[in-house]
């Protein structure tokens, strides 16, 4: 695995393209929207590479029988030198990757039919554990049946701001996906409630191209359970429409309470496949 110089990332973009799930997330990094890393088997013509964003999802795609860039990977994976500072979350394209994972990192995997059928592995062992990744398709005419039994909120929507975007907290919030609150202000867009006065909910793109907002979504906790997040994702969404981009909604499907408001808010799971946890 050799690091990629920013200046060289275009030459992963044709790559990149044949992933055939929502990978918003590692253009912006090629596009050098969010500071990411790029790791590839070979500078000038890359077959197999890796894509990190700073949030901690990563892309494993291209050639899965590159043996040097794969003991290489491993390496990284296990975290060994302790290199990664961080947990990440890492995708995988084409399937032959999971096959090939599995044997790379034997009972240091832990995998969905292990953890189905309760055949685990000495949990000191496990440095990786499989989970699922959902992409879901917007549905505008469930969304509009939604949208039309939507009730105004008692609080103050607006559009999120320098102060949001700075002062939101969670998980999953602006400030994770942006470089600055400038660059937010000026290439994204995200609505936030306000309920007697405190910062209740943010909705914001994620990551936004010509077509497409991938949204997220982030309540605080006091404020869960009251229907701020589909409120406020519907303003989001309406954004969407009015301005020509196609909503994306992507998750893991252990989490589930993203799981059902992308379905309450219209859109539907299409695509399932591995995604993985690569513990420090």
């Amino acid at each position: 695995m050799k690091l990629l110089d920013t200046e060289h990332f275009y030459r992963v973009s044709g790559l990149l393209t044949e992933v055939a799930f929502n990978h918003l997330f590692a253009q912006a990094v090629l596009e050098k929207k969010i500071k990411g890393v790029v790791f590839v088997d070979n500078y000038e013509v890359p077959t197999s590479f890796y894509i990190v964003h700073p949030y901690g999802m990563s892309l494993l795609s291209g050639n899965c029988e590159n043996k040097e860039f794969n003991k290489q990977l491993v390496d990284y994976l296990l975290n060994i030198g302790q290199a990664r500072k961080r947990i990440e979350w890492m995708q995988v394209y084409p399937a032959g990757w999971s096959t090939q994972l599995s044997g790379l990192l034997g009972n240091q995997l832990l995998t969905k039919e292990q953890q189905n059928s309760g055949a685990l592995p000495e949990v000191s062992s496990v440095r990786v554990e499989e989970q699922t990744r959902v992409n879901f398709k917007f549905n505008l005419n469930k969304y509009s049946e939604f949208r039309a039994t939507l009730t105004e909120m008692n609080g103050e929507l607006r559009r999120t701001g320098e102060d949001e975007y700075h002062n939101m907290q969670g998980t999953v919030v602006p400030k994770f996906f942006w470089q600055s609150a400038s660059q937010f202000l000026k290439e994204g867009i995200g609505f936030s409630l306000h309920v007697n006065g405190e910062l209740a909910c943010t909705s914001f793109s994620a990551f936004i191209n010509e077509y497409q907002l991938e949204l997220g979504i982030e309540t605080v906790p006091c404020f869960r359970g009251k229907g701020f997040a589909r409120y406020t994702c519907a303003a989001l969404i309406d954004y969407c429409l009015e301005n020509g981009y196609e909503p994306v909604w992507s998750c893991r499907l252990e989490n589930t309470g993203s799981y059902l408001l992308a379905q309450k808010l219209g859109f539907e799971p299409v695509h399932f496949h591995p995604f993985y946890k690569v513990n420090i």
